[in-house]
């Protein structure tokens, strides 16, 4: 459906609902790494780019200091008092929405309660931060409602503690800074430990498609926090011969090679992944404006078979998908998608054949696995704010 289609089923919706019609509508994009996995929590560097699938929240102050929320995709919803903010067992996506809440009247913020309904075209537990911008249309909705505005990367941290201290999944700080800062028809070059980011552009006749292995993630399990873990850990073993590093981010290939033997083995492959992965981040900096097809499926598909082997972040369907996506016609190169484990990947297509790049990934995937996948394009949107 159209913005126009989209925005009178909310309202008809909310109306229904709430016996009113909304005053304030809130944006916030989901978004895909063009590379970088995991990096942002290891300090380092991520090409990310926000895509045209976004979080909606349609509002209307309430003045009683509660915040009722309720969604056109997801069962259930909630009410809470902004003066007891708890988390919410029968309808725990609201986390999202309370988390935010809570980290804002931390921050100091005052606010003030609202009725909202949420739609969103981002697929859930795919890759593509739905979580984010559920925080990030949140975060501007409260600000809304509550006639205060902070800076967007402020927002994006104020999200990631939610995610992290709330919700309970110890991400990076890449999926909010992403949904916050993004910028229409261009990816970015984000330092996660600067918190800065550069435009990288797109260049003219490549389009980003979403391949969708429909196998869903679920990161508040054991895996992600043990990835995490043994990054940390190879931190701490390579400090005693270099004190001075803090991240792995800071720590070369030629240093991590002369020192490689001496971690324990599954700590050194996790370490060297990322090593190398930020490594790929730059490099994919440098290549992807001039648009060279053999270098852009170099890093890609370096990217992929590290995620794979040394970081162990695969799925079967995302081997089916890469597959599938390799055999393609038009396609530049193609990686995983977010934190791994499923969900979404994502591939550079030459424009003119988007559309038998996506009806070959949809038949060739659904032949190896029985599932039928969603291939389509994405472009870059603009970051959280008012529709």
């Amino acid at each position: 459906m159209d913005t126009l289609q989209r925005k009178a089923l909310i309202a008809t919706k909310f109306a229904e609902r709430f016996g009113a019609d909304p005053v304030i509508w809130t944006r916030a994009p989901g978004r895909v790494d063009l590379m970088g996995s995991h990096t942002d929590y290891n300090m380092g560097y991520v090409m990310t780019m926000t895509i045209d699938r976004d979080t909606w929240i349609a509002a209307r102050p309430r003045p009683d200091g509660r915040v009722v929320v309720y969604s056109l995709n997801l069962d259930g919803g909630g009410e809470f008092d902004l003066g007891a903010i708890e988390r919410d067992t029968i309808s725990p996506w609201t986390d999202y929405v309370r988390g935010v809440a809570l980290f804002l009247e931390e921050a100091g913020h005052r606010l003030t309660g609202f009725d909202g309904l949420i739609h969103s075209t981002v697929p859930f537990a795919s890759g593509l931060s739905s979580s984010a911008a559920i925080e990030m249309a949140a975060g501007v909705a409260f600000q809304a409602v509550g006639g205060f505005q902070i800076d967007p990367v402020q927002m994006a941290l104020i999200g990631q503690r939610a995610e992290n201290r709330f919700v309970g999944v110890n991400s990076g700080i890449l999926d909010q800074y992403s949904s916050a800062m993004g910028r229409a028809g261009s990816a970015l070059l984000l330092d996660c430990r600067h918190l800065t980011s550069r435009v990288a552009p797109i260049p003219a006749g490549i389009r980003v498609m979403i391949c969708d292995t429909r196998a869903e993630r679920k990161l508040t399990g054991s895996e992600y926090g043990e990835r995490r873990a043994q990054c940390e850990e190879g931190v701490r073993l390579l400090q005693h011969w270099h004190p001075e590093i803090t991240a792995l981010r800071d720590v070369s290939l030629a240093q991590f090679a002369a020192h490689a033997a001496d971690l324990p083995d599954v700590v050194a492959r996790r370490c060297r992944f990322i090593i190398e992965e930020n490594q790929r981040v730059l490099d994919l900096a440098e290549a992807l404006p001039t648009g060279e097809p053999g270098r852009l499926f170099e890093l890609l598909s370096a990217s992929y078979v590290g995620a794979r082997d040394l970081y162990e972040i695969g799925a079967p369907a995302m081997s089916a998908m890469m597959a599938a996506m390799l055999s393609a016609p038009g396609v530049i190169g193609a990686r995983q998608a977010g934190a791994g484990f499923g969900g979404c990947m994502v591939a550079l297509v030459r424009e003119a054949d988007v559309a038998g790049f996506a009806a070959h990934v949809e038949h060739d995937y659904a032949r190896r696995t029985g599932i039928q996948a969603g291939a389509y394009a994405v472009t870059a949107s603009p970051g959280a704010g008012l529709v």
